[in-house]
């Protein structure tokens, strides 16, 4: 692909005011497709703080400053929800995450640079930086990746490198765009992005917020416990606006359900719980969860996922290691990423049932992969080496 040379961008303007906002996002609602990035801070809270949105248009840059005093962001709202106007991001789950939680809508339609690139060959998640570079040839300037972006002023600086996250943006769009046009694989995107359109992917469950602690025990009543001690942090986190591990560790969640305390100095001799939570609002929470968790009768207690726990079969490692290579091989030979192809759970699932239903068996993927790996899996291929690549042998 051919390096761009570096065009003359416009200068970015700071936007603080809402008549500014509204004249300015209505004279670019006009435009096809735009460009969009946000600044946010969510080290100390639950919810991201947004401190700034960069918009990037064919003549204009804007940098909205959404700490601005009495700003209102209802034209950014009308802006996300207009279906004429695409909204190209790069990386796009946070800052989706961010306008679903203002506008609680989903900015539509979406184009992932990201995930555009993994599917035109550029590697498994590819930073911006890199994809940049891959494709104009640019160096993105990297030091305010970390800069606190709460604080105001905002310096000259700060304003120059937020406006290059969306103006060689437009360039990166631009190439992939018709990359993908070429090898006739815009379907292929499409498809991927199903899963950034629905609004599920970005809340938190509560009720599911037990999962991801990898429990090692089968015990379906302290899985009970599990699951509302775990349902009962995440509503209080919310709440108060806190990380959800800042204000209590997965840890002590795994101990209370271990150890299933109904006293205020059972709790507060848990490790990791202190005093005045177990005495406060949250220790009571936790107390009543663990209460109404053992009263549950049987049948309503959680179990572990089938592939979880202590009697969870386990996949050949041979074969798994076998599904790996022939992964990165089709992969290769299609010029594809492999994490966009096939997770590794989706290859241990693979192994241990090929007929049951699998992401990597369906729509694109199945012809890229999945044909391949159910021939391997029922021995009706081989692999082997020939030029130094892998080749698929018959048997």
């Amino acid at each position: 692909m051919a390096r761009a040379s570096s065009p003359a961008f416009p200068e970015p303007r700071l936007i603080s005011t809402t008549d500014d906002l509204a004249s300015t996002l209505t004279r670019l609602r006009e435009e096809p497709y735009l460009t969009i990035d946000t600044e946010f801070m969510r080290e100390r809270t639950y919810w991201p703080e947004l401190c700034l949105v960069q918009i990037g248009g064919a003549r204009e840059v804007v940098l909205i400053d959404t700490m601005a005093e009495g700003l209102d962001l209802a034209p950014l709202g009308a802006l996300m929800a207009d279906e004429a106007v695409l909204k190209v991001f790069h990386a796009a789950r946070q800052d989706l995450e961010i306008f679903l939680h203002l506008f609680d809508a989903l900015p539509t339609p979406l184009f992932d640079t990201q995930v555009a690139a993994m599917v035109a060959g550029y590697g498994d998640q590819v930073g911006y930086d890199s994809l940049v570079g891959s494709i104009t040839g640019h160096a993105i300037d990297k030091s305010h990746r970390f800069t606190d972006w709460s604080a105001r002023p905002l310096s000259a600086a700060q304003l120059t490198y937020a406006a290059g996250d969306v103006t060689w943006l437009r360039l990166v769009y631009e190439r992939l765009l018709k990359k993908l046009e070429q090898e006739k694989r815009l379907d292929w995107v499409s498809a991927e992005m199903a899963v950034l359109t629905d609004p599920a992917t970005f809340r938190a469950d509560p009720e599911k917020q037990w999962e991801r602690l990898r429990a090692r025990t089968n015990n379906r009543r302290m899985l009970g416990v599990l699951r509302a001690v775990a349902a009962l942090r995440e509503r209080e986190a919310q709440r108060v606006n806190v990380p959800r591990q800042r204000l209590l560790k997965d840890e002590s969640l795994l101990e209370i359900a271990a150890t299933v305390p109904v006293t205020v100095e059972a709790l507060a001799r848990v490790r990791g719980v202190s005093r005045g939570l177990a005495e406060g609002r949250t220790g009571a929470g936790l107390l009543e969860a663990v209460k109404q968790a053992q009263a549950l009768p049987e049948a309503e207690l959680p179990r572990l996922p089938k592939n979880r726990g202590k009697d969870a079969p386990r996949a050949s490692a041979a074969l798994m290691a076998l599904l790996k290579v022939l992964l990165t091989s089709c992969c290769e030979e299609h010029d594809v990423a492999p994490k966009l192809v096939a997770s590794m759970e989706d290859l241990e699932a693979l192994a241990l049932d090929p007929s049951a239903p699998n992401p990597a068996l369906v729509g694109w993927r199945k012809a890229v992969f999945g044909d391949a790996a159910l021939s391997l899996c029922q021995g009706k291929i081989a692999l082997g080496v020939k030029g130094g690549k892998v080749e698929l042998l018959p048997c």
